[in-house]
């Protein structure tokens, strides 16, 4: 049995945390890469984000020292990244600690992560490494998980997911709407961009995955 935890971290050294706070419209997400080598300083990025100033965020943020655009979709492009040595990573901690970082997703301040961790006692040392560090930590959720899932996972991002249960209990989806976009960003603390997408990506990931047949 091994344990999930949901958590925000933030720190200003944290990888990328200046060009999130820069571009708190775009969404940034770490791209699962069986073969990144922390040794190296290379992650891969997908970053959307409706304009091109995420680009010049990259160029003055200091936890990047280079970066390149690997796939343009648009809205949408996955970025190489080399981050230099100051720069704050959690993942070779969660891995020192037998775990794994499931998904790493932007917030307004820095990361929203899942985690996949041996027990609680690696949690609570990277708790106490974090403090060190003065890394902000935040733990929203934990849960024991009975199995490994193989896989891609059908759920949703927790920031999709909170968008779409906050603008359900809301009214945003009743006819008449109680509540508007403007609303619903004043209460998540994001702009009415942000909260639009979350409930549009997460809407169709839901269809994706309880509607759609292979």
């Amino acid at each position: 049995m091994s344990l999930i935890a949901i958590l925000d971290v933030a720190h200003p050294d944290l990888a990328l945390t200046p060009t999130i706070r820069e571009c708190p419209d775009a969404t940034v997400r770490v791209v699962p890469h069986s073969t990144t080598d922390p040794e190296t300083g290379l992650f891969f990025f997908l970053v959307e984000s409706a304009d091109e100033t995420i680009e010049t965020a990259f160029d003055d943020d200091h936890t990047v020292t280079d970066w390149t655009l690997v796939n343009d979709f648009g809205t949408t492009g996955i970025y190489q990244l080399q981050h230099g040595d100051e720069t704050i990573l959690l993942s070779p901690k969660v891995a020192e600690l037998g775990g794994l970082m499931l998904r790493a997703e932007s917030n307004d301040r820095g990361w929203t992560v899942r985690l996949h961790l041996p027990d609680r006692e690696a949690l609570a040392t990277l708790w106490e490494y974090c403090e060190d560090e003065d890394i902000t930590f935040e733990l929203y959720r934990m849960f024991r998980q009975e199995e490994w899932v193989d896989g891609l996972s059908p759920e949703l991002t927790d920031q999709q997911r909170a968008a779409l249960v906050n603008a359900y209990e809301e009214g945003y989806f009743e006819e008449p709407r109680e509540t508007s976009l403007e609303e619903l960003a004043d209460q998540l603390d994001i702009s009415p961009t942000a909260v639009g997408g979350r409930i549009r990506r997460g809407t169709g990931k839901l269809v994706e995955t309880t509607l759609l047949e292979e």
